[in-house]
């Protein structure tokens, strides 16, 4: 078969070794841990202690005479050692290529481990000349052209709260994750300027640009570092807001397709629950610009949890806003997308507790409006919707406030679905709500019906009317056309 391609710097690879209990534990313990050294003197700086023995107080074998166990304990690793680990773990497997060793690729999960393990457990920020080649390789293995999007997105549309039916996992992950983890103690335990020249806008657009992902484990943790930077590198915040908004509005009006959407509204909530009051006007265009926008995609549903948490988080710092987010809301309802109208119906509704009494006339007349068009809507779950939202003590005071102006928009949704809806459920709450509204105030209920049914037999009349003139203009066209026929035509 000839020789097997070398696809690592030349190091001597562990043997394999049996998944003993024994086995699994040196997993953990970097390699210079295991290595046969003296005994060094307690009172010694050359040495540190394991996280799992308590300097101070030693536990005592029983038996021993009080004499405490001989146990080799974890030498402090030089930078050569750390710089061979990182030259090791430099070298990125596809884990597509048959060529490759599996052997190998146990092996470079080992040493990513053990650096995982000194940068976790170091009481020190890691050295300057160290800084440069563990972003280089953290670089190198995670920026990477990602795979030609699946058929899972799609899915995605219809199966929105399926995570497992939509999640492809990549199949490199057992390294991505503890480059991932390495990456994240690195911004943990170390200062933003000592980072600063590496984690420059280059690095933060890269890493952006990854929550394109379709495995759910890897935007998690993007978003884990992506919140931390922004939490600890404060001269880059504004950028980082600026390339996120880029992401949002390019899904919302160019392609419409990013795996990462919810993860990234996720960021913006958390960062919104900082702001402080009143919002400044950056943060009210970032709601009126793109948040609002982002209602207007057909797959609304696979982040709209995390999207009007967003929007709720300014309404509540900003009453006054609810207006504009109402109108927005009502400006991209959609015309033929169910589940989509039933998500919005909730959401409006759970902003109908943030607005202010002086709002109320204002925005009675068109969310009764919006809510009696989905009312009468033949699909069962989307009236169902907008009829529980009449539960809403806070939705019937703003209608008693502005009853003369919606109470015969409400009173003719009511009356057709009595009359024309196929769905018994549907029929049993438009009921209900027939009895709120009477007991509300009868006398204008009643003549709203009156109203109603002079409109109805009115437009009876004319549509007599206008059956009769079309009637009489065939039947004069029909004569014209006996009278013009050519003596040809009677012969």
């Amino acid at each position: 078969m000839g020789e097997q391609k070398e696809l690592l710097p030349s190091t001597s690879l562990p043997k394999r070794i049996t998944m003993t209990l024994r086995s699994l534990f040196d997993q953990d313990v970097p390699s210079w841990s295991m290595q046969s050294s003296p005994i060094p003197s307690p009172c010694s700086s050359s040495c540190i202690s394991s996280p799992l023995i308590n300097k101070e107080s030693p536990r005592r074998r029983v038996g021993s005479g009080g004499k405490t166990p001989n146990s080799s304990l974890s030498p402090v690793p030089t930078n050569d050692d750390i710089l061979s680990l990182i030259s090791y773990c430099s070298f990125v497997f596809t884990f597509t290529d048959p060529a490759e060793s599996s052997s190998q690729q146990d092996s470079k999960r080992l040493k990513l481990n053990q650096l995982l393990y000194h940068i976790k457990y170091s009481r020190k920020p890691i050295d300057d000349e160290l800084v440069t080649p563990i972003m280089s390789m953290l670089s190198a293995n995670i920026f990477r052209p990602l795979p030609a999007p699946s058929h899972h997105l799609q899915l995605a549309l219809d199966l929105p709260d399926d995570e497992e039916t939509i999640a492809t996992a990549y199949p490199n992950w057992p390294h991505l994750q503890i480059v991932y983890n390495i990456l994240l103690r690195i911004i943990m335990n170390n200062d933003p300027e000592k980072l600063r020249p590496h984690v420059d806008r280059t690095f933060l657009l890269n890493l952006l640009a990854l929550f394109q992902s379709e495995d759910p484990r890897e935007r998690e943790s993007l978003k884990n570092i992506y919140h931390l930077i922004y939490s600890k590198f404060t001269f880059h915040r504004s950028f980082l807001r600026w390339s996120m908004n880029d992401v949002l509005l390019q899904y919302a009006f160019e392609c419409e397709r990013h795996c990462g959407i919810g993860e990234i509204l996720e960021i913006w909530g958390s960062i919104i629950n900082g702001f402080t009051v009143p919002l400044k006007k950056e943060h009210k265009l970032f709601l009126m610009r793109v948040l609002i926008p982002m209602h207007k995609p057909k797959c609304v549903a696979v982040y709209h949890k995390q999207l009007s948490y967003c929007v709720l988080q300014l309404v509540q710092k900003e009453p006054m806003l609810v207006g504009v987010v109402v109108r927005g809301i009502l400006r991209h309802w959609p015309m033929a997308n169910s589940q989509k109208e039933v998500l919005l119906i909730s959401e409006l509704e759970e902003l109908v507790d943030n607005i202010e009494p002086d709002q109320y006339r204002r925005l009675a007349l068109p969310l009764c409006t919006h809510f009696t068009r989905c009312m009468n809507s033949w699909n069962a779950q989307v009236a169902e919707q907008a009829l529980y939202v009449w539960n809403n003590e806070q939705f019937v005071k703003m209608v008693s406030l502005a009853m003369e102006e919606v109470f015969p928009i409400v009173v003719k949704g009511v009356e057709m679905n009595l009359k024309w809806h196929w769905s018994n459920s549907v029929m049993q709450l438009t009921e209900n709500l027939k009895e709120m509204l009477v007991e509300m105030d009868t006398v204008l209920y009643y003549k709203c019906v009156t109203e109603l049914n002079l409109r109805r037999s009115s437009a009876a009349e004319q549509a007599d009317r206008r059956k009769e003139r079309w009637e009489r203009i065939e039947s004069l066209a029909a004569g014209a056309t006996d009278t013009a026929r050519t003596p040809s035509d009677t012969i």
